[in-house]
C-alpha cells in the first residue's frame, strides 16, 4: 500500500513543501510514482520519515540526519550521546538563567491595563512587565521607548490577543522554514525577518532596518533573548539574527 504526498504530510504533521524539500536534497525520496508522475510513499518511506523526524526533534541538522541514515560508518549511539549531553547542558543553563532572572527582575508598570486574570489569559506564564526596570534604564530616553509606552497603554485585551496570535503564527512559520533547511540568507528567511520588523513597527514603535539589525544582534548577545527563541527551536536566535542582518543588507 502506498500514499500520496498529501497523505504523508497529514500523517507526519509536516508540510507538503517540507517533503518536496527532503526529496530535492535526497533525504527522503519516495519509492514510487503514480501514472501521472505524482510521488507515492510506501511503508519503508514512512519508516525513514519517522527516523528523520526523530533526529530533527533532537536538533540534528539535515546533513547530519542524512549521514546517520545513509553512512554505514556513522555511529548513531555516539551522535545521540553527544546530543544528549548538549541538551542536558542547555536545560541546566536555562534553569539557572530562569532563577537568576526571577531574582534580578521585579515586575513594574508598563502601561498594560489588564486585570491579573486577563494578563494570564493573554500572556500565559510570561509577564510582560518583568523587565520594565531594565528596559526603562537602557532605552527610557529614546523615542522608540516613549512611542511604545504611548501605544501599548491604549491596547485592550483583544489588541494583545491579536498581537500574541500574530507573533505565534510568525514563529511557527519561521520554525517550519528552519525545519525545511532554509538558510538565513534565503529569500524565505529574509521575508520572514522583514515580517518580524513590520510586526514590531505595527505593534510597538517605528523599527527601521538599522534598529532591527541591532535587535538581531541583541538576540544572540543577551542570553535571555537567546533562551527565549532557542526554547522554540535550537539555533532559532542565531538563525533569526543572521536573517535580520541579511534582510537589512538586502534593503540597504
Amino acid at each position: 500500500m502506498d500514499y500520496s504526498v498529501g497523505q504523508v504530510a497529514g500523517f507526519a504533521g509536516v508540510t507538503v513543501r517540507t517533503l518536496h524539500h527532503y526529496d530535492g536534497i535526497g533525504l527522503l525520496s519516495p519509492s514510487g510514482r503514480s501514472h501521472a508522475g505524482h510521488r507515492r510513499y510506501d511503508a519503508a518511506d514512512l519508516d525513514r520519515l519517522q527516523r528523520i523526524m526523530f533526529y530533527r526533534e533532537l536538533g540534528f541538522p539535515l546533513d547530519q540526519v542524512a549521514a546517520l541514515l545513509d553512512d554505514p560508518d556513522a555511529d548513531p549511539r555516539e551522535h545521540l550521546r553527544r546530543q544528549h549531553a548538549l541538551l542536558s547542558a542547555r536545560i541546566a543553563e536555562l534553569r539557572k538563567m530562569a532563577e537568576a532572572v526571577e531574582h534580578a527582575m521585579e515586575a513594574k508598570k508598563m502601561g498594560i491595563d489588564l486585570t491579573p486574570e486577563e494578563r494570564f489569559e493573554v500572556f500565559g506564564g510570561h509577564d510582560p512587565e518583568r523587565y520594565e526596570d531594565e528596559v526603562r534604564e537602557r532605552w527610557g530616553g529614546t523615542d522608540a521607548y516613549r512611542e511604545s509606552r504611548r501605544r501599548t497603554a491604549g491596547y485592550t485585551k483583544a489588541d494583545w490577543q491579536r498581537i500574541q496570535a500574530e507573533a505565534a503564527d510568525w514563529a511557527a512559520r519561521y520554525q517550519e522554514a528552519m525545519a525545511a533547511g532554509e538558510p538565513p540568507t534565503g529569500a524565505r528567511a529574509m521575508d520572514l525577518a522583514e515580517e518580524h520588523r513590520l510586526h514590531i513597527t505595527g505593534s510597538y514603535y517605528a523599527c527601521d532596518h538599522a534598529m532591527h539589525r541591532c535587535l538581531g544582534e541583541m538576540y544572540v548577545s543577551d542570553e535571555r533573548f537567546t533562551a527565549y527563541y532557542d526554547t522554540m527551536r535550537p539555533g532559532f536566535a542565531a538563525h533569526l539574527a543572521a536573517a535580520i542582518a541579511a534582510n537589512a543588507d538586502r534593503h540597504g
